[in-house]
C-alpha cells in the first residue's frame, strides 16, 4: 500500500514528538511499542501497528545504553517496521529484520548530534556561571528541537519520499532471503528478552519468571492480558509486603533509639 503525503507529514509529527520524548525519557513514547501504535493509527491499520510494535519491542527490550555503548535506535526500528510491513506487505517478523538499517542510521545520527552538542554543554557552563537561566533553558531546548526535528525529517524521507525505492528493493529479494528475515525476526524477541533477563533477573524474581512461563505455555489463553493482570496483582502483593516490612523495620529502629535514649538518661 502507498503512504500519502498527509500520512507522511503526520508520521513526521509522530517522529518529532517521540524524538522529543527520547531526549527527555519522560513518557517512553520513543519505545517501539508506542511508536508503532501511533504509526498504525496514522496509516489506518492499528492492528498492524500493534503487531509490529510487539515484535520490535521484544527485540529491542534488552538493548540498553551502557556507558559509551549506543544501541540501534528503538524509535526508528518501531517506525520503520510498521512502514515496511505496510508498504511491502511483509509480515512483522520479516519487517523487523528489514528495519535494522534504518535503526542503525538513526543510531549514527544520534551519535553525531551527541558529539556536536558538546559545544552546547560548554555554552551551558558559561550561562550557568552567569546565572542566566533563560539562556540555559533556551540552549537545552534548542538541542532537543534539533535532534527531534532530525528524527522527524528522517522518518518522513524513509516513509514517504523513499517508499518506492524501498518497495522495489524489498520486492527484489528472493523468497528464501525473505524467509530468512522472518526466521531472524522470530528469534530476535527471544534474544531481546534474554538480554533483559541478564540485567534484571535476580534470585528473588525467578519464581515469577517460572510462573509466567507456565501460564503462557500450558494454559490455553487467547492473549497475554490475563498474564499481565496476574503479574500486576503479584507486583502489588509484593509491594504491599515490602512496604509493611519497611514500616515495621522503621518502627523497630525508632523504638530502639528511644530505649537507648532512656537508658542513657538513667545512666
Amino acid at each position: 500500500m502507498e503512504i500519502t503525503l498527509i500520512q507522511g507529514l503526520l508520521l513526521l509529527v509522530v517522529g518529532f514528538i517521540c524524538g522529543v520524548d527520547q531526549c527527555w525519557e519522560a513518557f517512553y513514547w520513543f519505545r517501539p511499542m508506542v511508536v508503532s501504535f501511533f504509526a498504525g493509527i496514522v496509516l489506518g491499520d492499528i492492528q498492524l501497528g500493534v503487531a509490529c510494535g510487539a515484535v520490535a519491542e521484544l527485540s529491542y527490550l534488552g538493548l540498553l545504553t551502557v556507558g559509551g555503548t549506543v544501541p540501534p535506535d528503538p524509535l526508528m526500528a518501531g517506525m520503520m517496521t510498521v512502514v515496511i510491513a505496510y508498504t511491502t506487505g511483509q509480515s512483522p517478523d520479516a519487517a523487523i529484520g528489514l528495519s535494522l538499517p534504518f535503526a542503525l542510521l538513526a543510531q549514527w545520527l544520534g551519535i553525531m548530534w551527541n558529539t556536536v552538542f558538546v559545544a552546547l554543554a560548554h555554552r551551558g557552563d558559561e550561562l550557568a556561571k552567569k546565572a542566566d537561566t533563560a539562556g540555559f533553558r533556551a540552549t537545552v531546548y534548542f538541542g532537543i528541537f534539533v535532534k527531534a526535528a532530525t528524527t522527524g525529517v528522517v522518518v518522513f524521507l524513509c516513509s514517504y519520499a523513499l517508499q518506492t525505492p524501498i518497495q522495489m528493493f524489498v520486492n527484489a529479494f528472493p523468497t528464501w532471503l525473505i524467509h530468512g528475515f522472518e526466521v531472524a525476526g522470530g528469534i530476535l524477541p527471544a534474544v531481546g528478552l534474554g538480554l533483559l533477563l541478564m540485567v534484571m533477573l535476580k534470585t528473588q524474581n525467578v519464581a515469577y519468571l517460572f510462573l509466567g512461563f507456565v501460564m503462557a505455555t500450558f494454559l490455553e489463553m487467547t492473549n497475554v492480558l490475563p498474564i499481565a493482570i496476574v503479574g500486576a496483582a503479584l507486583a502489588y502483593i509484593n509491594f504491599s509486603h515490602e512496604k509493611k516490612a519497611d514500616d515495621v523495620a522503621a518502627l523497630m529502629k525508632s523504638g530502639s533509639v528511644a530505649v537507648m535514649g532512656d537508658d542513657d538518661n538513667e545512666l
